[in-house]
């Protein structure tokens, strides 16, 4: 079993919670090495989870809870975005959890699928399941940058 941190945040099922993720993911990430494109990648593919979560998978008078779960690995970053408020266990959704098929129906999962598509192309490995709620797992992988920090860059302070 491979070494790993992880991060777990429960936020209110509400829009307005969206941001909070955005920065813990930005740290989370930045922290982690990636590049400002990636990073901002994830931020989209988190929003567009989170959204569909916030939006369709309760009433509005219900409340609820959104549970984002960040897998910190030495080559990835894994994001498990839930719409039931429970806790993870890692290692059982990882060996429930299935691919993202194109050909599924995207109403099967939530109608206004269009964000998975997004999320799709933004990461690097999607997968989705949903037999009570949904959670969605999305893959990072941390690519070796070209340039080293303390390789020539353009300066920023031209």
């Amino acid at each position: 079993m491979e070494s790993f941190d992880f991060i777990e945040m429960k936020v209110p099922a509400k829009a307005e919670y969206v941001g909070v993720v955005r920065l813990s993911t930005s740290g989370i990430a930045n922290r982690m090495g990636f590049s400002y494109e990636e990073i901002e990648d994830l931020k989209v593919a988190i929003s567009e989870a989170m959204s569909n979560a916030t939006t369709h998978a309760y009433d509005e008078k219900d409340g609820g809870e959104v549970t984002v779960g960040f897998g910190l690995y030495p080559d990835r970053l894994e994001v498990m975005v839930a719409d039931r408020g429970g806790s993870f266990d890692l290692n059982k959704i990882k060996a429930d959890i299935g691919p993202y098929q194109n050909n599924q129906s995207i109403e099967d999962l939530r109608e206004g699928g269009f964000g998975l598509f997004l999320i799709e192309a933004l990461m690097d490995k999607v997968e989705i399941k949903n037999d009570y709620g949904v959670i969605v797992l999305m893959t990072k992988y941390l690519r070796e940058n070209e340039v080293d920090i303390n390789d020539d860059q353009i300066s920023t302070t031209q």
